[in-house]
């Protein structure tokens, strides 16, 4: 049981760190060419279509998933180490990322009228934005990695596998 448990957090972590990865390494680079307002209509359009039940179940999978495999894993070591530490990194480097600095800023973006607004204020917009969330990004996108190399260790380390 414990080790199905495993195999399916390793899944979720993975497809997590995967989409962060991606969305790091292509997509900024691209949205980045755009003008001003394609851009902030683009970001509302992908900050609105990611809410999606795939995507939670991915997210939300991993943030209840590590804690539970790391509660089924407590005593074993080196395993549990390697898992604690994988949580850790998902809560706070991503989750917690997300959560406090990316949704916060979507959410203001969202609420941007860009059909309304004067290109001054489109712009301000943007530089106050881009930047920031895509650091923001790449926080989440290199904690999504040290937390499925983690589980993975956790995945070798483990006894029953």
């Amino acid at each position: 049981m414990t080790t199905v448990l495993l195999i399916i957090t390793t899944v979720l972590t993975a497809l997590i760190a995967g989409l962060f990865y991606a969305y790091s390494c292509s997509v900024v680079l691209g949205l980045g060419k755009l003008s001003d307002a394609e851009y902030l209509k683009a970001m509302q359009n992908i900050n609105r279509e990611i809410l999606n039940p795939v995507f939670f179940a991915s997210f939300m999978g991993t943030a209840i998933l590590l804690p539970v495999s790391t509660f089924f894993l407590r005593g074993e070591q080196p395993a549990f180490i390697f898992i604690l530490l994988a949580t850790l990194a998902y809560l706070i480097g991503v989750f917690g990322v997300t959560v406090v600095g990316n949704v916060p800023m979507n959410d203001q973006l969202d609420q941007f009228d860009i059909s309304g607004s004067t290109a001054e204020a489109i712009k301000k917009l943007r530089d106050n934005f881009e930047n920031r969330w895509n650091f923001l990004n790449n926080i989440r996108t290199v904690f999504s990695i040290i937390s499925i190399t983690l589980t993975v260790c956790a995945c070798i380390w483990h006894k029953e596998l």
